[in-house]
């Protein structure tokens, strides 16, 4: 059941996420930052990538991954389609990966230690959700802000 939930959940916000980018109306807008905001959309997107391939992809489903956290919010400009494109493979890499878990899998402690302590992989999973949930909340709002001044 949770595993199916998070599928879900993950699958919703992702695809979000993909639209959130897609709706900015000007591209360079993306990257923008201003006064307080110190994170643009496009910071945002790479940060959301890394995390989740690095905590899904890398550490559950086995891949490849490396990630770069302080590039995640350094690089600039990055286009629009290549934004996507990631998210994109991220949405497969997620799929992928949690229909090989089982529910015995999500009771297991989680291979890394994150916040100091260990956790089981399901509430790992879940905390990732939330954490995608609340940035692409933030893309929202900065997108919607700066069409409407702009």
């Amino acid at each position: 059941m949770l595993i199916e939930t998070l599928k879900s959940l993950f699958d919703r916000d992702l695809n979000k996420l993909k639209l959130e980018i897609e709706s900015y109306q000007n591209e360079s807008q993306i990257w923008a930052i201003d006064k307080q905001i110190s994170n643009s959309a496009g910071n945002l997107c790479l940060h959301l990538m890394g995390n989740i391939n690095l905590y899904i992809g890398n550490q559950l489903g086995k891949t490849d991954y490396v990630r770069d956290r302080p590039l995640e919010f350094s690089l600039k400009n990055v286009p629009q389609s290549e934004l996507i494109a990631k998210i994109e493979d991220t949405i497969q890499v997620v799929d992928k990966t949690l229909d090989s878990l089982s529910v015995k899998d999500l009771e297991e402690i989680y291979p890394l230690i994150v916040f100091e302590k260990e956790m089981t992989t399901g509430f790992f999973l879940v905390h990732l959700s939330t954490h995608l949930a609340y940035h692409l909340g933030q893309i929202n709002y900065h997108r919607r802000l700066l069409d409407f001044v702009n």
